[in-house]
């Protein structure tokens, strides 16, 4: 298997608000950024997709080695959590449902193609490469060029209408 690294970052503009991501794949010699924004998401969207972009990007299984600022990814992969709420119905132990499942689930059939490795990284602590992914991240989201994030949107059409749901209930 070819090793891969991968530096991801997520950013947004409020929370929810407009956000973005940025992702810096390096192959040996070779080394590539992407980056994308949306109109209305969350950071920790962003967080996920930009792990999620950089693997959708690699064209054979890999051994990757992702680099992110974010606990919640990071600490999500690393504890296999995806997987353990994927078995619960994607309910959390306390109850109440997991958010960004959508995104999970991408990530989870991700993780059945790339052996993957997730390390923490201080954000904003000089890595030149978290650096760079914050630097793509932001200017996505400030370019003006924004696509919807239909897995937010969804999700919080679901919220609304389970809140009406209970509304009338009661």
């Amino acid at each position: 298997m070819q090793e891969v690294t991968l530096y991801t970052d997520g950013a947004c503009s409020g929370n929810p608000g407009p956000g973005g991501y940025g992702t810096v794949l390096i192959f040996g010699k070779h080394r590539s950024e992407l980056s994308a924004g949306y109109k209305r998401t969350t950071n920790n969207r962003m967080e996920i997709l930009a792990a999620i972009a950089g693997l959708d990007a690699l064209n054979r299984p890999c051994r990757v080695k992702v680099f992110s600022d974010s606990r919640y990814l990071v600490d999500s992969m690393n504890g296999n959590w995806p997987l353990k709420w994927k078995a619960r119905a994607w309910k959390k132990v306390g109850g109440g449902r997991v958010e960004n499942v959508d995104l999970w689930e991408r990530m989870l059939s991700l993780s059945n193609v790339h052996d993957l490795c997730f390390e923490w990284v201080k954000g904003h602590a000089g890595n030149i490469e978290n650096e760079c992914c914050d630097v793509l991240a932001t200017s996505a989201l400030a370019s003006g060029n924004l696509s919807p994030d239909t897995g937010y949107e969804e999700a919080e059409r679901n919220k609304k209408a389970q809140m009406e749901l209970f509304t009338d209930q009661t």
